[in-house]
Formats: C-alpha cells, sequence, structure tokens
C-alpha cells in the first residue's frame, strides 16, 4: 500500500474502517469464483489510500463499496480461468447495499413505535397530557403550565414521571403498562390522601 499521509490515515480510520465488517460480510454472500475476500478487501484499502484526493467523496461506505466491486470484476477479467458466465454471475450478485433501512428494519421500528405509542397511552390521564404536549406537540413548559392550568413545577414533576414510566417499562419489554393504574400522578385526586407537605400545587 506505501506511505499513508496522516491525514488519509485519520479518513480511512474514520470513515472506511467501521464498514470493513460489513464489507466482508456482503463479499462473503457473493459469488467469487474462488476470490478470496481478504485480497479483495486489501486491494480495496489500496486503491482508497492512493487517491489523489477523496474531497469529491460524499459517502465513504458506498464508494468504499463499488470500489470492491470494480477490484472484484477488473480480477475476474484479469483471470484466464473465469468463463464470462462467471464474470456476470459476480456483476448479478454485487449490487451495492442500500444506505435505506431494510424492510425487517422498517418493520420493527414501526412495532418499536407502536409499543412506545401504547406506553404513552397507559400513563395516568394528566401524566400523558402533559407529557404529549411538551415533548410530542415541542410546546415550552411554561405553555403547558399555562394551557393546564398548572404550576411550571408541577409540569416538571409531570414530565419526570412520565419518563421515570416509560423507561422502566421499556426496559423490562414493556410487559406492563408501566402500573400506570397504580402510580397515580401528583394532582387534585391523590393531593389529599398524602402529608400536606408533599401536596403539589396546581
Amino acid at each position: 500500500m506505501g506511505l499513508v499521509s496522516t491525514e488519509r490515515a485519520i479518513w480511512l480510520g474514520r470513515w472506511v474502517l467501521p464498514n470493513e465488517p460489513e464489507l466482508r460480510a456482503w463479499l462473503t454472500r457473493r459469488t467469487l469464483a474462488g476470490l478470496e475476500v481478504d485480497d479483495i478487501v486489501q486491494e480495496t484499502y489500496a486503491i482508497l489510500a492512493g487517491l489523489e484526493r477523496i474531497d469529491h467523496i460524499r459517502n465513504p461506505r458506498t464508494y468504499m463499496f463499488e470500489v470492491a466491486k470494480t477490484v472484484v470484476y477488473q480480477s475476474l477479467r484479469r483471470s484466464r480461468v473465469i468463463t464470462l458466465d462467471a464474470i456476470a454471475e459476480a456483476a448479478d450478485g454485487l449490487q451495492t447495499p442500500s444506505d435505506a433501512p431494510s424492510p425487517e428494519r422498517v418493520a420493527a421500528d414501526r412495532q418499536e413505535l407502536g409499543r412506545v405509542a401504547a406506553l404513552i397511552a397507559g400513563l395516568p390521564p394528566k401524566c400523558r397530557e402533559v407529557f404529549t404536549l411538551r415533548k410530542i406537540q415541542g410546546l415550552s413548559q411554561r405553555d403547558v403550565a399555562e394551557r393546564l392550568g398548572l404550576s411550571e413545577s408541577t409540569v416538571e414533576k409531570h414530565i419526570a414521571k412520565a419518563l421515570g414510566i416509560l423507561t422502566a417499562s421499556i426496559g423490562r419489554g414493556g410487559s406492563r403498562r408501566a402500573d400506570a393504574s397504580r402510580d397515580r400522578e401528583p394532582d387534585q385526586h391523590t393531593a389529599d390522601r398524602r402529608p400536606s407537605g408533599d401536596r403539589s400545587r396546581h
């Protein structure tokens, strides 16, 4: 590979090296007609290290995969025992993986989003209302307090409580609905059951 400048080594280490496991896995799943994955990866690094300039590279991951594809094609063309059919077969299998999330990832994210939505729906009513206005609709703490007729300190307590419930529920897989029915928010419904020093002001 020869000497590599410090700047290029930093670029490779930051933007290219983290993608090597994915590249190796991608190559391993392809038909390479006897080519060694290690050789392809090494040659890919050599090409990237030897580029005159890299400021035109907007997506180092995609560029790395494209270089690896080029290495495979050139190696296959140089081989005297590889047929055109083998080259065509390799080409069909060397489609650069998309940066977009896979259908499986999208489905998993939607499922997770639905689970979080269900957990939010299971929060105590006032706690859920405050959390929705503050964290989902993006209102300021003061705006939430004015809209609901609460003190800002009470809004803050509701937010802290909601986050605590959601964090605990997600941590245990969301199998219970955050014990919301047992954990009443600090409002007028429960204030009269507590010592006067613990009552929240509205």
